[in-house]
């Protein structure tokens, strides 16, 4: 009987805390998982007039439908190599930044810095995509001036396929960078100062004490981000992909996202949206308890 009593005491203490709690609590429960309920689409022949719990089950048919499709090896490869390069590119630059601010003397050129990096976070997406076109475009865009005043033939960069990829990495890193790199900023606030003194006693260097002080501290936080970027590898955002997304480039920029918002919302078969939908999280799920272990096992630590 002491757990609940503890409970009790617990929640009339701290009632403020468990009440801000239950906001973002209730946001989960109503956005992410009473919609999880309505999975069962992906193994119906949905319409509308049945509804979902009197369409007619049809098992793993729409899922067979996705695997037997022409586009389905593309998209799918599409998503994959996209987010493992995002991941790739967008990993170690904000540990970089981390390190390199957290060893400037000049706070205020630090904070400058900082300050300037950490911005693009809130630009939106839809403003981050128009000002590429704006740079990118063919003979409006500032590439095609640079290149038209040397006397190069005009770059179409937007409507080259295999620009698509570095397109979208490098303007994410550079919009997300400074945001990540805040939290590897606020991991190395945590290490203990007693560490860096025993490391000048010994004459360590500032490269040394980066190596042995400053990496070895923000491990765990650094696994743990490892951890969540590899369990969203097929997880592209939607909004970047199909704005920047044009006849041209369709055969890798077609990614999962993409497809299904035009298989669900433009041909409105929900069926196989949901299907597709389902996959990719199963995808992401085994992604990322995989991940999880490895990691544990070699480093020792983890989301759990």
């Amino acid at each position: 009987m002491r757990g609940p009593s503890a409970a009790r005491r617990s929640l009339r203490r701290h009632w403020q805390l468990y009440l801000m709690l239950a906001v973002p609590l209730l946001w989960f429960v109503v956005f992410k998982y009473i919609p999880m309920v309505n999975a069962v689409i992906a193994f119906k022949q949905y319409n509308v007039v049945d509804g979902i719990w009197g369409s007619d089950w049809v098992g793993l048919a729409n899922f067979q439908r996705f695997f037997d499709n022409p586009v389905f090896e593309r998209i799918v490869s599409n998503t994959f190599l996209l987010s493992v390069y995002a991941v790739l590119a967008g990993f170690p630059i904000p540990i970089v930044l981390a390190l390199a601010i957290n060893e400037v003397r000049l706070r205020f050129f630090a904070k400058t810095v900082q300050l300037v990096t950490y911005a693009p976070f809130f630009i939106s997406t839809v403003i981050i995509v128009s000002m590429t076109i704006l740079i990118l475009s063919p003979r409006i865009g500032l590439v095609s001036d640079v290149f038209g005043f040397f006397g190069a033939d005009d770059p179409n960069i937007l409507g080259d396929p295999n620009a698509f990829r570095h397109i979208y990495v490098w303007t994410d890193v550079w919009q997300t960078a400074g945001y990540s790199a805040v939290i590897y900023l606020a991991a190395l606030a945590g290490i203990d100062p007693t560490l860096y003194e025993a490391a000048r006693v010994d004459g360590a260097n500032r490269l040394q004490k980066i190596v042995n002080v400053d990496l070895p501290g923000i491990a765990p936080t650094a696994v743990i981000i490892l951890i969540l970027g590899v369990g969203n590898v097929m997880s592209l955002g939607f909004e970047k992909a199909f704005l920047l997304q044009n006849p041209l480039n369709l055969s890798q920029s077609e990614v999962i996202a993409t497809y299904t918002y035009k298989v669900g919302l433009i041909n409105a078969d929900f069926s196989l949206a949901s299907a597709i939908g389902l996959f990719n999280s199963v995808i992401n799920l085994v992604l990322l308890l995989t991940v999880n272990r490895v990691a544990k096992r070699v480093t020792g630590s983890g989301l759990w």
